[in-house]
């Protein structure tokens, strides 16, 4: 109890209360800001893999756009007026035909000299094609390619090529462009957080496109610190010096030189993570005063009640008769009214006790009387010291045996079965050769005592002597009401049957057990004991009034 001291100072309940308070709250706290630190790692990731996928959209988005404008060269390449060089019908049936797209059709030869520019009417005097680099290397790599954007001469607006090589007449490579702020409506934020960008990188990084709330202008470079980590296919960028607190999900669109990137701050993404941060960090500290408060205001009432408790166990202490107060505490009303009828029962408990007191008094001179007796029988037949030692100590372990089962039951009896179990239980080697059966009931103190002794006897002699001296021996213990003509009331027998042991003779002279198994079980039960030594076994019968043995 001290050493709880050291941990639990002397303090008021009030504070108590409000510590208890305290500790309460705080676990729930920081369970609950684990919990949505974990939520918020969740988000998080949930976050950069949709990153990724939006951007994987976007990149899918212009992916067929490009293929799109790369059937239609392919469609183009095979038209009859390229390869009898009617150049001008040509232009003018795609000038037509692409007019609603914002697709415009350019045909170079080997040098790039411009052969037709449907952006302008034909005839009009051409140079050579502004982007000629990647005109010349689409020739070279002999496949479709898309360029990166560039300043048009023609249109004077920033722009982008399709381009295919072919080998038609003169013709050496066509061309489809576009002006890049008509690909801009390809390029939706839609489905974004607030504040969140998307944008179309070429392969020199440069921004051929953009929307959203960091809108780029069209050909500006991106941020050179970022480029040279986007080398996956798709995937999130993340460093929170180059772009504090801000995600950038990017995705390689298939088959060509160009990128599609989507960026935004974290915080806008979370916003519902950051409201409930918000939320609880506010409900908290309400929740937490609340608590405070309402510990005060317990602990104020339990005080009070414990001090009038208190007063009411002095005054019984003084040996007062009190009476219940009422209060405002359940519990502490039944401990007051507990107190009152304590107060009353005094004088029957010291009553009480004084009979209890003269019982105990009672019961040990018969135990004592009894171990008088049995010394004295053993100390007349035994034939040396060392004999009678020995035959003392197995009498009264097996008188303990009855006592100690006695004090469990607080010396209010025992059931019939529970005697024999536990008087058995000191041969746990010839428990498998003993059947015991019989209908069991209470027996009389007394009778616990006397049967257990009688047991006890029965046991050691036959270990001794009888059938449990050998494995192959039984020994059948049952119990049966009779009654008998000679008898007006109900009679109960008992019965010791021993078989399978060594032949058995009669002694030729009485022992101690054999006065305790005969002469002092039909005294202390008020009825007739027979023995029989038969040769197959030996039998032991005992026939008594059941009023003698069963507790009423």
């Amino acid at each position: 109890m001290k050493r709880s001291f050291r941990f639990f100072p002397k303090a008021s309940i009030g504070t108590y209360l409000i510590a208890m308070a305290v500790a309460v709250a705080l676990p729930i706290f920081a369970l609950v800001a684990l919990l949505l630190g974990q939520l918020e790692d969740s988000q998080r990731s949930i976050l950069k893999r949709e990153t990724a996928q939006d951007a994987t959209a976007l990149a899918r988005t212009v992916d067929r756009q490009l293929q799109d404008m790369a059937t239609t060269l392919r469609l183009l390449a095979t038209s009859p007026e390229l390869e009898t060089g009617d150049f001008e019908a040509f232009h003018n049936r795609t000038e037509t035909a692409m007019r609603a797209n914002t697709l415009y059709v350019l045909a170079t030869d080997k040098t790039g000299q411009l052969l037709l520019n449907t952006r302008v009417d034909y005839g009009t005097p051409l140079g050579k094609v502004a982007n000629l680099p990647s005109v010349e290397a689409v020739m070279r790599s002999g496949r479709i390619e898309a360029s990166d954007v560039f300043m048009g001469r023609t249109s004077g607006e920033w722009v982008y090529n399709v381009a295919m090589p072919v080998d038609v007449g003169k013709v050496a490579a066509l061309i489809i462009t576009q002006n890049a702020r008509d690909l801009a409506r390809l390029v939706s934020t839609e489905g974004l957080s607030a504040d969140w960008s998307a944008a179309i990188l070429d392969q020199s990084g440069q921004v051929v496109a953009s929307a959203g709330a960091t809108s780029l202008d069209f050909g500006k470079p991106f941020d050179p610190r970022i480029l040279p980590s986007l080398i996956n296919s798709s995937g999130v960028y993340e460093d929170r010096v180059v772009m504090p607190n801000a995600l950038l999900g990017y995705a390689q669109i298939p088959g060509w030189s160009w990128k599609a990137v989507v960026w935004g701050p974290v915080a806008t993404a979370q916003a519902s993570i950051l409201t409930t941060w918000r939320f609880l960090i506010i409900g908290g500290i309400a929740l937490f005063l609340v608590a405070i408060l309402g510990a005060y205001v317990v602990a104020r009432q339990v005080r009070s009640t414990i001090r009038a408790i208190a007063d009411m166990a002095n005054r019984m202490g003084e040996g007062h008769i009190v009476s219940p107060i009422e209060t405002s505490v359940i519990e502490a009303n039944r401990v007051a009214v507990a107190l009152s009828n304590a107060s009353f029962d005094r004088s029957q408990t010291e009553d009480r006790l004084h009979f209890v007191m003269n019982e105990l008094v009672h019961r040990t001179k018969n135990l004592l009387a009894l171990a008088q007796a049995m010394m004295r029988q053993i100390a007349r037949q035994a034939g040396s010291v060392e004999e009678y030692q020995a035959a003392v100590a197995d009498r009264l372990e097996g008188l303990a045996r009855s006592i100690q089962l006695l004090t469990s039951e607080q010396w209010a009896g025992a059931s019939l079965r529970r005697v024999i179990d536990i008087h058995l239980e000191a041969f746990p080697h010839a428990l498998q050769q003993i059947e015991v059966t019989g209908t069991d009931f209470m027996l009389k103190p007394e009778a616990v005592q006397n049967l257990g002794l009688t047991l006890h006897e029965l046991a050691t002699n036959s270990i001794k002597y009888g059938a449990l001296s050998v494995p192959q021996g039984r020994v059948r213990l049952y119990w049966q009401s009779i009654q008998e003509n000679d008898h007006t009331e109900e009679m109960l027998r008992v019965v010791w049957d021993e078989r399978d042991g060594p032949p058995v003779t009669a002694p030729e002279r009485s022992g101690f057990g054999t006065t305790v198994i005969k002469n002092h079980a039909a005294a202390a039960f008020s009825g007739s004991v027979h023995v029989d030594f038969r040769p197959e076994g030996l039998r032991w019968e005992l026939t008594a009034p059941r009023r003698v043995l069963q507790r009423d």
